[in-house]
C-alpha cells in the first residue's frame, strides 16, 4: 500500500512479527493438547483440528520467513504458494477423515478436554485473526492477509469441533461433526485458490 512511513512501514512489520510468532505458540501448545486428547478418546474430529493447527503454524511460519528479510515484498509469492497449499492440505485431510467418519469409523468418546481447547480457540483465534488482517492491510502485504484467513478458518473449525464434540457427548450424534467439516473443508478450497493466484485481498474495504 502506497503512502505509508518509513517508521509507519517499521511498526507494521514489527506488529506482523509479534502476531505470528503468538499465531505460532499457540499452535504448537494446541496441536499437541487436540492430538494427545483425540488419541486418548479416538477421535478423528480432535485429531483433524491438531493437525489443522500444524498446518496453521506451517502458514504463520512462511509469512514469518517473508517478514525476516530486508525486502518481504520479494518473497510474498513464494510465502502464499506455501500458505495455498496449507489450505489444500486441510481441507484433504478433513474431507478424507470426514468420509470415513460417515462411512462407520470408529465412534470417538467423550472429552472434556477437548471441548474446553475448541472453547478457549473459539475465544483466541478472532482476536488473532482481526489483529493480523489490519495490519496485513494497512501494510498491503498479501500474504499476512492470507495467514489471517487460515486463522480464522481455524475459528471455523473450532465451532465445528465445539458443536461435534458437544452433540457426540449430549445426544450421541456422530455424523454431526464431519458433516459440518466437510463445510469447512470447501471453505479451505476456495481459501487456497485465492491464496494460489494472490488474490488474497489486502485493500482496506475487504
Amino acid at each position: 500500500m502506497t503512502g505509508l512511513t518509513l517508521d509507519r512501514r517499521a511498526v507494521l512489520t514489527r506488529r506482523v512479527r509479534w502476531l505470528v510468532a503468538a499465531t505460532i505458540t499457540y499452535n504448537v501448545v494446541e496441536a499437541v493438547v487436540a492430538i494427545t486428547a483425540g488419541t486418548i478418546a479416538s477421535s478423528t474430529a480432535l485429531i483433524g483440528f491438531g493437525l489443522d493447527s500444524i498446518i496453521e503454524v506451517s502458514s504463520a511460519a512462511a509469512v514469518a520467513w517473508q517478514f525476516s528479510g530486508r525486502d518481504p515484498e520479494r518473497r510474498e509469492r513464494a510465502a502464499l504458494r506455501v500458505i495455498a497449499v496449507s489450505f489444500f492440505a486441510l481441507a484433504a485431510y478433513v474431507t478424507v477423515e470426514s468420509v470415513r467418519a460417515l462411512a462407520g469409523g470408529a465412534e470417538a468418546g467423550h472429552s472434556t478436554i477437548g471441548l474446553v481447547l475448541a472453547a478457549v480457540s473459539l475465544a483466541v483465534m478472532p482476536g488473532l485473526s482481526y489483529a493480523q488482517r489490519r495490519a496485513g492491510r494497512e501494510l498491503g502485504s498479501r500474504s499476512a492477509v492470507a495467514d489471517s484467513k487460515q486463522t480464522l478458518l481455524c475459528t471455523y473449525l473450532s465451532a465445528v469441533l465445539l458443536i461435534g464434540l458437544a452433540l457426540n457427548s449430549v445426544f450421541g450424534w456422530s455424523w454431526a461433526d464431519p458433516v459440518a467439516a466437510l463445510v469447512i473443508a470447501a471453505v479451505a478450497i476456495k481459501e487456497g485458490r485465492e491464496a494460489w493466484r494472490g488474490d488474497a485481498c489486502a485493500c482496506a474495504h475487504c
